[in-house]
């Protein structure tokens, strides 16, 4: 049973990137989802908190100085995102150095940079080496194709962003390195507006799982 649902998943999630067009009209598009989102109040929000993979993986994210306080399994410190040989880390409270302390930190940031696009993917849009697309949805509805030509840790992944009628993103199909599934799909739900005024998701489902973000808080 488990190598047939394989199966049928693989052969349903296996697309190929849409081609997508209509590169100006995506770029209002994006901008409009961004508007209904408060781009404006996340770019004056300084503190976003929350937690991922079901509470182990915890973040206090300081935006404005570009640094995040976080613990993840045995780790915990305050990692610079900007300049990371000034990050401290401790494992099971001994303070890491050297090559080790170098190891550590790239495992935080790499956790930070997959666990973070799970809350705030759609302000990340227009980001730099970013292209949008139109794509036609089967259902007639238009979707956002947004492709990451640099940056990150894998560049040249896929989102295929689809919207509401009140332009918030409920669910994304991925075309990611990192997974053999082509074409996934993931929910985006429970948005809340929060103390910054900017909206943000609580969980998400992906198949049979569900991604719970914890308790997510903005502030100023």
């Amino acid at each position: 049973m488990v190598l047939l649902l394989s199966g049928i998943y693989f052969l349903y999630f296996n697309d190929p990137v849409p081609a997508g067009n209509a590169p100006e009209q995506a770029d209002a598009l994006a901008r409009d989802m961004l508007d209904a989102l408060n781009a404006e109040a996340y770019r004056e929000t300084r503190y976003i908190t929350w937690t991922y993979r079901g509470g182990r993986n915890r973040y206090r994210w300081d935006k404005t100085m570009g640094k995040v306080e976080m613990s993840w399994g045995d780790y915990s410190g305050r990692i610079d995102l900007v300049y990371p040989d000034r990050s401290s880390v401790k494992e099971n409270g001994v303070v890491l150095e050297g090559e080790r302390l170098k190891e550590v930190t790239e495992e935080a940031i790499s956790n930070f940079n997959n666990d973070s696009f799970w809350l705030v993917a759609p302000f990340k849009v227009f980001d730099k080496g970013t292209k949008r697309r139109l794509v036609d949805l089967r259902d007639g509805s238009t979707g956002l194709l947004v492709t990451y030509t640099q940056g990150g840790d894998t560049p040249g992944d896929s989102y295929l962003w689809e919207l509401d009628n009140a332009l918030f993103p409920v669910k994304f199909r991925m075309w990611v390195q990192i997974l053999p599934l082509k074409g996934l799909s993931a929910t985006w739900e429970g948005w809340q507006e929060t103390e910054s005024g900017v909206w943000l998701p609580q969980y998400h489902k992906v198949g049979p799982l569900t991604l719970d973000l914890g308790e997510v808080s903005a502030s100023r």
